[in-house]
C-alpha cells in the first residue's frame, strides 16, 4: 500500500455493485458532495458503529448536499444482511476484488494480534463536487469520527 490519497487529489472514478443489485458510478455524483468511507467489514462492532452514525446523520447530511457510500470486500448478500439489520439509509458497495480500494490507497497490510493479513484500513473521504478529495481520514477513530465529518462538510460549503 502506497497510502491513501490526500486533500486536493483527484478522487479515482468507480462503478460497484450496491447491495440492492444495482451499480454506482462516481463519475455520476458529479457535482454532488460525497462522504465515501471504507470499512473492514460488515456486521462487525467498529464498523456497525460507524454505520449507524454515517445512517443516524443522513439526514443532515443529505441537507448539506451530500451522498453517503460505504464500501467494503463483503459480497452483496452480506451487505444486504448488514444493511437490513441496522435500517442503513445509504448503498453499501462492494469491491470484493480490491480495486477501489487500492485506488484509494486504503488496501493494505494489518496486523492483529500477533497476525499479519491484507486488508481495508477504515478511512473516509469527503469528495467535492469537481470530482477532488475535499478532506481525507486515513486513519478513523469510529468515536466522534461521524460529527468530524459533518463539520467540516459545513466549513468547506462556506468557505
Amino acid at each position: 500500500m502506497s497510502g491513501p490519497l490526500s486533500d486536493g487529489a483527484k478522487a479515482p472514478d468507480f462503478t460497484l455493485s450496491t447491495d440492492e443489485g444495482d451499480e454506482v458510478r462516481l463519475r455520476g455524483l458529479k457535482g454532488r458532495w460525497v462522504v465515501l468511507f471504507f470499512y473492514p467489514k460488515a456486521l462487525t462492532p467498529g464498523c456497525t458503529t460507524e454505520a449507524c452514525g454515517f445512517r443516524d446523520a443522513y439526514a443532515e447530511l443529505g441537507e448539506l448536499g451530500a451522498e453517503v457510500l460505504g464500501v467494503s470486500h463483503d459480497p452483496v448478500e452480506k451487505l444486504k444482511k448488514f444493511r437490513a439489520k441496522h435500517e442503513l439509509t445509504f448503498p453499501l458497495l462492494s469491491d470484493t476484488e480490491h480495486e477501489v480500494t487500492e485506488a484509494y490507497g486504503v488496501y493494505g497490510l494489518k496486523k492483529f494480534m500477533g497476525r499479519e493479513y491484507m486488508g481495508i484500513h477504515r478511512a473516509t473521504f469527503l469528495i467535492d463536487p469537481k470530482g477532488r478529495i475535499a478532506r481525507a481520514w486515513p486513519k478513523v477513530r469510529v468515536k466522534d469520527h461521524v460529527a468530524e465529518v459533518v463539520t467540516a462538510l459545513k466549513e468547506l460549503k462556506t468557505s
